[in-house]
């Protein structure tokens, strides 16, 4: 393409020297590649990667689950500043998630715990987060 560009056509010496294909000659096609994604400007050429790998699921659980008890204080009335237990009940998946990122979930949201099970809290909802059924109560301390 760098020829094609630069020279207003392709020589191909190696098949016969007199052979030389113009943009006229050519029928250029571009596809996208499932899982990617691109933009030219000029000679820039941008492709990201959109393929979702487990960890980018997790960091998306963890975010969702940090958002639905922040939603969970506002509706509850407690103050920016008060601190709160959590608990939450649901799939291994979500335990397992919740368990391998607790401190970040706790400090996120100023839970003094984060314990599976049931409780009785202050308020306590049931939510879909990412596919997975997870009941979240939340109890100010």
């Amino acid at each position: 393409m760098a020829q094609l560009k630069s020279e207003g056509a392709l020589k191909l010496p190696e098949v016969d020297a007199s052979i030389e294909l113009t943009m006229e000659d050519l029928l250029i096609t571009e596809t996208a590649q499932e899982g990617f994604v691109t933009d030219q400007d000029g000679d820039i050429t941008v492709v990201l990667d959109t393929n979702l790998t487990e960890e980018l699921l997790e960091e998306g659980m963890v975010r969702e689950i940090i958002s639905k008890i922040q939603t969970m204080r506002k509706e509850a009335d407690f103050e920016v500043m008060d601190h709160i237990a959590v608990a939450y009940t649901g799939s291994d998946k979500v335990a397992a998630t919740i368990s391998k990122n607790k401190e970040m979930i706790a400090g996120e949201v100023l839970a003094v715990s984060l314990e599976e099970g049931n409780a009785a809290g202050n308020l306590q909802k049931e939510w879909n987060i990412n596919g997975e059924k997870v009941t979240l109560s939340v109890e100010k301390r």
